[in-house]
């Protein structure tokens, strides 16, 4: 597990190259699944037509999906603890293809239900093992890089809802949709290797940082205003990913190979605003980045409610990417640094606020569009992205100096650091 270490720190290039290899197989592990969330989100439609599911049933079994994979994540923490991150990161992505072929061949509607639990309890334990490495490698760094690996969780979503699109034109049956994004989530997972970090100490003295020392009910009371973004984010992106296809093909009148552009177009935006978080971040601030982030996500949110044909909510779709990108991974970069010594334990609770807002999104967008209301399933999103406003303040850095520094050897002052001492697999 991780743990917080008080040594010397060595010089950049004695693990530069472990670093970096580390921070690949993190990126990775995004990608595939960033792939698995759309090949499900993406096949909405596709597999309500071929169970012959009623919109009411695919929404419970969004649900459902979405409860395990709030329990995969406390799993998957124990998990972490035992045996590691990256062992853990590999184990679920290989479950995660794995339950994608059980859906895509199960014989009945019992069997299909069994898969999307399966792949909802994969999904959990993926979400805090990747997010527990991708915090000890950004402390590592030094700096604010977590947004890159969000990026390519959005790029490889753009990819896979391209692919969705591209086999649906030519006439594939769901079946054999579901099985080529099982063995592109399955080859990703096969690249996934274990990078030894070296200790780097959480100060000069080698204490542990102030943030390890605050007791636990002070940690969780923290926790909670990032929480409440992350809760908020993952309703617009769960109304935005799970049923923006069912959106375009029912109300806007959409074909199924038109219908996943919105999908691909929301996730072209997230990567794009991704791509430059980072950088915002460290030029103007995270304040600044959540209030411009909530206001965009709030405009855009209302014109996909409003949109009169399918094109223009695809652009719609595209620009609340755009603005949510940010939110997601500086709720989980502020609230990793809460306890730099153990993150998995606050980023396992954290994830209770993501899997909350994914449930109430998919459920009440999906619940609404039963009914033929899934512009007001976007109208009410906007106004909760509207109010994030209020809370950028609560991600203003507490400690003295800039919030991020780059690390230097020999520098007095360096970011505490987590270091993975999990049994290499």
């Amino acid at each position: 597990m991780t743990a917080s270490v008080g040594a010397t720190a060595p010089p950049r290039s004695a693990n530069g190259g472990s670093l970096a290899g580390a921070r690949r197989v993190t990126a990775t592990v995004f990608a595939a699944q960033g792939v698995a969330v759309a090949a499900v989100s993406t096949t909405v439609p596709a597999v309500a037509n071929h169970l012959r599911l009623s919109s009411l049933e695919m929404t419970a079994l969004t649900i459902a999906l979405t409860l395990a994979a709030g329990a995969g994540s406390f799993a998957g923490l124990a998990a972490v603890r035992r045996s590691g991150p990256v062992a853990v990161m590999r184990a679920a992505v290989l479950t995660a293809a794995a339950t994608l072929l059980s859906v895509a061949w199960a014989p009945g509607r019992a069997a299909a239900s069994a898969a999307y639990v399966l792949f909802g309890l994969a999904l959990g334990a993926i979400d805090v093992s990747v997010n527990t490495r991708a915090a000890t490698v950004e402390r590592h760094y030094g700096r604010s890089i977590l947004s890159s690996f969000y990026a390519a969780w959005s790029a490889a979503g753009v990819a896979a809802a391209l692919l969705t699109a591209g086999v649906s034109q030519l006439g594939w049956p769901v079946q054999y949709v579901l099985t080529a994004h099982a063995v592109l989530v399955a080859l990703l997972a096969l690249t996934v290797r274990s990078h030894a970090l070296a200790p780097v100490p959480s100060s000069s003295s080698g204490r542990p940082a102030p943030d390890d020392e605050i007791p636990g009910r002070r940690v969780w009371a923290r926790l909670v205003p990032f929480g409440v973004v992350l809760l908020v984010a993952y309703v617009v992106d769960s109304t935005v990913s799970a049923w923006s296809t069912a959106y375009l093909h029912q109300t806007l009148g959409a074909s199924l190979a038109a219908a996943p552009l919105a999908y691909a177009a929301y996730q072209a935006g997230t990567v794009t605003g991704r791509a430059g978080a980072d950088l915002m971040v460290r030029r103007v601030g995270p304040v600044a980045v959540v209030r411009a982030a909530a206001l965009l996500t709030a405009a855009a949110l209302a014109s996909l409610a409003a949109a009169r044909s399918w094109p223009y909510a695809v652009v719609a779709a595209c620009c609340a990417g755009l603005g949510v990108a940010a939110l997601t991974p500086l709720c989980v970069a502020a609230a990793s640094r809460l306890r730099p010594g153990a993150p998995e334990t606050v980023l396992a609770r954290l994830n209770v606020f993501n899997y909350v807002g994914v449930l109430v999104g998919a459920g009440a967008s999906g619940g609404l569009g039963a009914t033929g209301h899934f512009r007001i399933a976007y109208g009410i999103p906007a106004a909760l992205a509207l109010a994030l406003v209020t809370t950028a303040c609560f991600f203003r850095p507490t400690a003295p100096g800039p919030p991020w520094t780059s690390r230097r050897p020999g520098s007095a002052h360096v970011l505490p650091v987590a270091v993975d001492r999990g049994r290499r697999p």
